[in-house]
Formats: structure tokens, C-alpha cells, sequence
């Protein structure tokens, strides 16, 4: 679930299943008993590669350039659900209900719900009921704000900061990679150390590493060294 669009979804997906592939390898096996390996993406936001596309849900492997009905290995596949495209591309389908079920933290009619869905509900309400996962949901809602923020004043800061350099090589292709150079050093500069002081608060609260991970994206190295 990735709720803050930081410019880098798509590096950061192909990472983490190509890490995953690759865990799943025990030594000293073949490569035919690797396990097929499924991300599966929800976005707040609309992935701008993927903007035209009139669906909200896309599947993703490795396919011939050319011959596109020709797919190399379905050992790896990449599933991406954009939500804010749900409302315009929904189709009065199971997963529409799921996916709705998300967005609205659950407050959906559940009188025509499959039991699946039902009992989902039942642990959500559970878990909202639980003081510690509160405040956990609390900090999380505050890390997006903040890397919400963080972006903003990252671009504006980066924007400022590029022209200026751009201005002073004095040409055309200055500027743009000014901008742009810009612009990635100070959402990068602010939103890790923003990330780095959320995953020590929830460490130090002796949260799961393996939650750590998916709230703040970083990996159990650099979590371990905080």
C-alpha cells in the first residue's frame, strides 16, 4: 500500500518483487524450485506511466516487445490498483467491494456482503478497538501528512533551488536538469530523515520489524541500525 506518490512506485515495486524472488531461493537448489512470486500495489494517487490506462486495476509481467501475446515466465507478476480511479472504471464485481471496503476504512453496507467481507469488517473494528494499534493508526496518518507535506516543500524548495542553478549554466538543458536535480534532492533529504525518525518511534515502542517495514518502506537493515 503505497498512500504518498514520492516519483519512484514503480523502481520501488520491481525492487521489492525481485527481492522476494530472490528470497525465496534456498541455497544450494535449482532455480526450477523457486516459488512464483505476486505483488499486489494499491495507490492512493494515479500512476502517471499508467494514467491513460481506463481501469484501475493492471496486471504486469514480462512480455515480448513485439509479439505482446508472447509472455517469457509467469514466475513474476505485478498487480496495481489505483484507487482514485476505482470510482470512474468500477464494475459491479467482487473486487469492487474489496477495493471500496478499503478506501473507506470499512464504512460500506455490508448488508449484501459475502461472509469474507463480513468478517473482515469484524477485525477492523477489533483491531480500531485495540488502544496500542490506534496509535498506531494515529502515527501512520501522520507520516502521510507528513510526507505529503514533505513533498510539497520539497518540490518548492527544489524549484527555487534548480532554477538557480540552471540560470548560472546559462542554457536551456541547465535549467531543466537544475529543476529537476533540484527538486529530487530536497523531497529525498526530507522525506527520509522524516521516514527515519518514524521508524525509530515505532521501534522504540517495540512495534514488529515486519510492520515497520511496510509502513515506512525501508529495509530491516536500516531499521536495525536505528
Amino acid at each position: 500500500m503505497q498512500l504518498v506518490d514520492q516519483n519512484n512506485i514503480e523502481k520501488r515495486i520491481l525492487f521489492y518483487l525481485s527481492k522476494m524472488y530472490s528470497q525465496n531461493m534456498k541455497k544450494g537448489h535449482d532455480y526450477f524450485e523457486a516459488t512464483k512470486c505476486i505483488a499486489i500495489l494499491f495507490t492512493d494517487f494515479d500512476i502517471k506511466g499508467i494514467k491513460h490506462i481506463k481501469k484501475y486495476i493492471t496486471k504486469w509481467n514480462f512480455r515480448e516487445e513485439e509479439y505482446k501475446d508472447s509472455i517469457l515466465t509467469d514466475a513474476l507478476e505485478i498487480y496495481i490498483i489505483e484507487m482514485p480511479k476505482v470510482k470512474n472504471y468500477s464494475k459491479s464485481e467482487k473486487l469492487d467491494t474489496w477495493v471500496n471496503f478499503i478506501i473507506e476504512s470499512g464504512d460500506i453496507d455490508m448488508s449484501n456482503a459475502d461472509e469474507s467481507l463480513k468478517k473482515a469488517k469484524k477485525v477492523l473494528e477489533e483491531i480500531s478497538e485495540n488502544e496500542h494499534e490506534r496509535y498506531l493508526a494515529d502515527l501512520r496518518e501522520k507520516y502521510v501528512l507528513d510526507q505529503n507535506n514533505l513533498v510539497k516543500t520539497g518540490y518548492d524548495r527544489g524549484f527555487e533551488q534548480g532554477i538557480k542553478d540552471g540560470i548560472e549554466q546559462g542554457i536551456e538543458q541547465g535549467i531543466e536538469q537544475g529543476i529537476e536535480q533540484g527538486i529530487e534532492q530536497g523531497i529525498e533529504q526530507g522525506s527520509k530523515q522524516q521516514t527515519l525518525e518514524i521508524a525509530k518511534k515505532l521501534k522504540d515502542e517495540n512495534t514488529d520489524i515486519s510492520l515497520i517495514i511496510k509502513v515506512t518502506g525501508l529495509t530491516k537493515e536500516e531499521i536495525e541500525k536505528l
